[in-house]
């Protein structure tokens, strides 16, 4: 039932483009990932940039946003889909007016870059942690975000604008939760941000502790997850021990724990990672049925270390910061989901996260 109320809302939304004013001065959003929606945003003072599609202008003033989406993609950097989820979402939610939606573009070398277009490497220290360009070695994924939000922050154009969210699906869920561990801007820029992270293949574990393979992370139990009365619940029969690293001796290094720490995040202390980690607000998707290894889940023994699916990983990773770190991040299991970006961002249950009031 899904996919013909997204064919509305495409439908919907494409009618937006005709008409570019709604009166009383108010701008209708682009709602297209064509040129049109097309934006760039200089990077390290230029003539270094990269590209976002954004439903308004970043370089222009608007008082009738109040708050942004930022939207990152997965593996595939289909920025173009994961804005067009977004804007679907926002059309659900009735938030197309006061929401300036955000896709940025983190391009490979085989992407074919444009003039000045940052290239990003996409194995090893890839974007979805932070690392840095291939093509300009001064500047990292993340520097790409920090630009954005500090767009979204200058009160020249955005005067009203109040809250940030910084999110991600899959690959972008990964990008998402390291964001909210390691930025330098969150606190700073006179506006709130939060962060929802969702169905990551793996995170930053804080501690060289890992799931035992017992209970909810039982191997040979975890893909049954879903079923039964309790299967859209969070599960918490999670316990946890030191992983031996002779299975995976890198087990414990960026990004999948905290050592070994490159570029953006190499100077931040891993005290100050796992406050940051903590006291950020922050929300985890995670799809009701993403328990197989479908959509580039990752089984590398790294990745297995924390759990056999993403949502066992997930809720693992829920239940440590929140029961041994003490923060007060919040966990969400989306229904009927899987690894599905338009299934788990256009559900109603997510919509207060993501269009925060």
């Amino acid at each position: 039932m899904r996919t013909p109320l997204l064919v509305a809302v495409v439908a919907a939304l494409a009618s937006f483009t005709s008409s570019p004013v709604l009166g009383q001065g108010r701008t209708a959003p682009c709602t297209t990932p064509t040129a049109a929606c097309e934006r760039w945003v200089a990077l390290g003072g230029g003539p270094a940039r990269s590209m976002v599609y954004a439903s308004y202008s970043l370089d222009a003033p608007n008082s009738n946003v109040t708050r942004a989406l930022v939207m990152v993609h997965g593996t595939g950097r289909n920025a173009d889909h994961y804005f067009e989820t977004a804007m679907a979402a926002a059309f659900l939610a009735g938030a197309l007016e006061n929401t300036v939606v955000i896709s940025p573009h983190l391009i490979a070398a085989n992407d074919k870059p444009q003039a000045n277009e940052v290239v990003w490497p996409n194995g090893g220290d890839s974007w979805r942690s932070g690392g840095m360009s291939t093509s300009n070695p001064t500047l990292s994924a993340f520097d790409f975000m920090d630009e954005i939000l500090r767009k979204l922050a200058d009160k020249k154009n955005f005067p009203n604008l109040t809250k940030i969210v910084v999110a991600g699906h899959s690959a972008g869920g990964q990008f998402a939760t390291r964001y909210e561990m390691a930025n330098k801007l969150h606190g700073t820029l006179g506006v709130a941000i939060s962060y929802v992270v969702a169905n990551p293949s793996s995170y930053a574990w804080p501690a060289a502790v890992r799931p035992l393979p017992t209970g909810d992370a039982d191997p040979a139990t975890a893909d049954k997850e879903a079923l039964g009365p309790t299967g859209d619940s969070l599960h918490t029969r999670f316990t946890y021990g030191t992983f031996d690293a002779a299975k995976a001796p890198n087990f414990n290094k960026w990004p999948a724990g905290l050592e070994n720490r490159p570029g953006y995040t190499a100077q931040i202390t891993n005290e100050q990672l796992i406050k940051q980690l903590v006291e950020r607000p922050t929300t985890y998707l995670l799809g009701q049925v993403d328990v197989l290894p479908l959509g580039g889940f990752d089984s590398s023994a790294g990745a297995m270390a924390q759990g056999p699916t993403r949502r066992a990983r997930g809720e693992a990773f829920f239940k440590y910061v929140t029961e041994t770190l003490g923060a007060k991040h919040k966990a969400i299991i989306v229904p009927e989901c899987g690894h599905n970006d338009r299934c788990i961002f256009t559900t109603n249950v997510v919509f207060p996260s993501i269009f925060p009031q």
